[in-house]
């Protein structure tokens, strides 16, 4: 098959994707260099005492130990019912409705985007599923870029939807350190707290009208240019040419009765009525407390959609069993974030106990207006973010200067915080952090699709700029 010649668009990111995977290392280094540099600038430019600087890492280190679980469990609990069996036959019924190519392709990464505004874990690992059940039925269908589509809602809209770090942190009572909650609340005559314990609830941040019209836009464009650049024909590349194997592995997590276990103890493992029993339970407490909220959008919080999927897992899953097998499949995906977590706590504890986040506050200020303060965090989120790969430490970081400098620009708060989001996001477009686990699935290198996932931030990273800056303007301020 004749090689498909690249657009000249491809070939600059081919080259750009080459480059950072020769050149930059991984986020660990990030993590540790991060944790230098802060600690240099809080005792350079701060003049914060040594003694004091070591004091206030070393206590910020275990600071964000509850949310590390609950990351974790938001990794584990989406793979857990991606992996489902009932899931994955709905999602190969699913696989069977597109004809051609093209339509495969933008089926995958509709189904990317709008999964991954549910959960971005689910998202990510049902996509990858979906996306190897459409290689097997779809003819001529290009690989390369139907696994880039798998990566689209992490890219894209995520942060936006009911796992989004920065708002779930915000409406989380003790996710976030006492010194960011008294930035977020701000000071009005009186003395009186703008935002009252600095809490924002999602009715202010991702169920703003605002955040949803940003969603849709960026599902129609993303979809549009999906269908515009899918290879056909001979330039495609299928699963086969590039030697993949998309059979699937012997289900094992079917319990065969004829034999099954003989003791007590190993009977009540593969019981599904127990494990259907936990299930409601845990969907019962969620409805519980939906109903009882004044608002539900503050009631959903990280631990509602943690025993969500939980819950979930049980159900779909039955026996205790099947259950354990598929937690055991899904956790190695989450040391990293276990392992980099602490690091974070630790530069958010000497950026807030050294005051720099006022310093970067009044840098922000000056550098923008209450118009253009919109656009210039969401850039600068996205920067950063392709050195440091992770919404929720991110935010951490970044939460006192850019609320700090939201109450001095007198910006809508909770509209920042989903300005975060659109901006982080698009840095997962341009780096393989959270790519790995969907390419080991997928049998892929980070070469292999970042040409189009770097093409597509080139389209995202403009209009996440101008959404933000228009729509913006409809807000007041503090909420």
């Amino acid at each position: 098959m004749t090689e498909p010649t690249p657009s000249r668009l491809e070939r600059l990111a081919l080259r750009m994707t080459a480059l950072a995977e020769r050149w930059l290392p991984d986020a660990l280094p990030f993590a540790l260099l991060g944790t230098l540099l802060v600690a240099g600038l809080a005792l350079g430019l701060q003049g914060m005492a040594p003694a004091k600087a070591l004091k206030s890492w070393g206590d910020g280190v275990w600071s964000l130990a509850p949310f590390s679980l609950q990351m974790a469990m938001v990794v584990i609990g989406g793979t857990v019912v991606a992996t489902a069996p009932p899931v994955a036959r709905w999602v190969d019924r699913l696989a069977g409705l597109p004809r051609t190519p093209r339509q495969a392709t933008v089926l995958c990464a509709v189904a990317s985007m709008t999964s991954s505004w549910f959960n971005w874990g689910f998202g990510l690992l049902f996509a990858a599923v979906l996306a190897r059940a459409l290689a097997r039925r779809v003819a001529g269908l290009d690989y390369r870029t139907l696994a880039a589509t798998t990566l689209l809602g992490l890219g894209t809209v995520w942060a936006q939807g009911l796992s989004g770090s920065a708002a779930l942190q915000m409406a989380t009572p003790g996710m976030l350190a006492p010194a960011i909650r008294t930035i977020a609340a701000g000071k009005g005559p009186g003395g009186a707290e703008l935002v009252p314990g600095g809490i924002i609830s999602l009715e202010h941040t991702i169920f703003l009208w605002q955040s949803l019209a940003a969603v849709a836009v960026e599902i129609v464009v993303v979809a549009a240019l999906v269908a515009a650049i899918t290879p056909l024909g001979p330039r495609a590349r299928t699963a086969a040419d590039l030697g993949i194997d998309l059979s699937e592995p012997s289900d094992d997590t079917h319990d065969r009765p004829h034999d099954g276990p003989r003791v007590p103890g190993q009977w009540l493992e593969h019981q599904g009525w127990l494990g259907r029993l936990i299930g409601a339970l845990g969907l019962a407490a969620v409805l519980q407390q939906l109903w009882q909220a004044e608002h539900v959008a503050a009631a959903i919080t990280l631990n509602t959609v943690n025993l969500t999927l939980l819950a979930l897992g049980f159900w779909l899953h039955k026996t205790p069993a099947r259950l354990a097998r598929a937690f055991a499949r899904a956790t190695p995906a989450t040391w990293g974030l276990l392992l980099q977590f602490p690091l974070y706590g630790g530069i958010a504890a000497l950026i807030t106990d050294s005051k720099l986040s006022e310093r970067v506050a009044d840098w922000l200020t000056a550098a923008a207006t209450p118009l253009t303060y919109p656009p210039l965090v969401a850039a600068y989120s996205a920067l950063l973010g392709v050195f440091v790969p992770s919404g929720g430490s991110k935010w951490v970081i970044e939460a006192p200067y850019v609320l700090a400098a939201a109450h001095r620009h007198r910006v809508h708060l909770g509209w920042m915080v989903a300005v975060y989001d659109l901006g982080e996001a698009v840095a997962n477009l341009v780096q393989p952090f959270w790519m790995l686990p969907v390419l080991g699935l997928l049998g892929l290198r980070a070469r292999d699709v970042m040409g189009v996932t770097w093409t597509v931030a080139l389209v995202v990273a403009p209009l996440v700029l101008l959404l933000v800056t228009a729509l913006g303007a409809t807000l007041g301020y503090p909420l």
